[in-house]
């Protein structure tokens, strides 16, 4: 087995809608006091900081040891799939549209894992090119359309995603008695990073972790997103410094410090099913607006990706790094 290294927590432990609860808008004005030091989710620095000791780019956490193998699973969000298991452990959570106006998670791990995650689902086009800036990462998901093998295997065969779907690694994977197909498939992480051991480790994604700005933003204890046929909550709290986090009015056990709420162009694949229903492409290549929550505020930002290669930096308005609370992130791509 794979070993596993202990994450250390803060204190306190289209058609695609967004309505803030309690907002009377956001202001466009962000300081440029925004310098690396302890932030209100728990006192860390992330990436570029001067902190000593080793900081998960991811969570902007000490971790207590190196970096570890990158895991990104894809989970499954409609309602027979709840409640999910290992959801609340990722590092960092990609909330993505998928056909009927629905959505699935696509869960990172690195560090400590669960013991289980799942239900495990189908994988898209779109995830290949948001997975490429975290270098060969090893990726489960229960299967994709046939149109797609190709492209999957030939973006694997380049080196810049290890595919670990039942066909490669059936032993990590097992369907438990009690739900019914296909919201059944749970997966083994340790197991499935034994048959991927060379994924890459983390690394710098461009996230920054620190202070918030001193000024800009509004306060928001509760923060909802909502497509066509599902929603998300995020209320704040203060006491635990985390976003809890209900699912169609459903109470989860994850818990980000910061919630990144990042509009992107969602257009058709270029594949579909045999009855003809196209996939939503997520593009996160490119450029745009985001609303960044942390510490029960909610402050406006601009994000940029250059290149599949490269991560996401959200800036102030006024260009300043926005830097995120140190804990586990989550990011919910809305349509333009």
């Amino acid at each position: 087995m794979r070993r596993k290294r202990r994450r250390i927590r803060s204190a306190a432990a289209t058609g695609l809608v967004v309505a803030a609860v309690g907002l009377a808008g956001l202001l466009g004005g962000c300081t440029d006091d925004d310098e690396g030091g302890g932030g209100g989710g728990g006192g860390g620095t992330g990436s570029g900081s001067d902190r000593d000791g080793e900081v998960s780019p991811f969570t902007g956490l000490e971790t207590g040891e190196g970096p570890e193998p990158v895991l990104a699973i894809k989970i499954d969000n409609a309602g027979p799939a709840r409640p999910q298991t290992g959801l609340g452990d990722a590092d960092i959570v990609y909330v993505e549209p998928v056909e009927g106006g629905l959505s699935r998670f696509l869960a990172v791990y690195s560090g400590e894992l669960p013991e289980e995650i799942g239900p495990v689902r189908s994988g898209r086009e779109s995830d290949l090119e948001l997975l490429e800036q975290f270098g060969d990462p090893a990726f489960a998901y229960s299967g994709i359309n046939s149109k797609l093998q190709g492209l999957y295997d030939e973006t694997a065969a380049d080196g810049e995603v290890s595919l670990v779907p039942p066909s490669v690694a059936g032993d990590a994977y097992e369907r438990h008695g009690d739900r019914p197909a296909p919201y059944n498939l749970y997966a083994d992480p340790d197991a499935l990073l034994d048959t991927a051991p060379d994924a890459s480790d983390a690394a710098d994604i461009g996230f920054r972790f620190g202070d918030a700005p001193g000024r800009g933003g509004e306060a928001a204890r509760e923060y909802e997103v909502s497509y066509p046929a599902a929603s998300f909550s995020f209320a704040w709290s203060a006491g635990d410094e985390r976003w809890q986090v209900s699912l169609d009015g459903e109470e989860t056990d994850a818990e980000p410090a910061t919630v990144i709420v990042q509009d992107v162009t969602v257009r058709e694949s270029e594949f579909h099913d045999v009855q003809g229903v196209f996939s939503p492409y997520t593009e996160t290549v490119g450029e745009g607006t985001a609303t960044v929550l942390r510490d029960g505020r909610a402050y406006p930002a601009e994000w940029s990706r250059p290149s599949e290669d490269d991560g996401t930096e959200f800036t102030t308005p006024g260009g300043d790094p926005l830097r995120f609370a140190p804990g586990p992130v989550w990011v919910v791509f809305q349509g333009r």
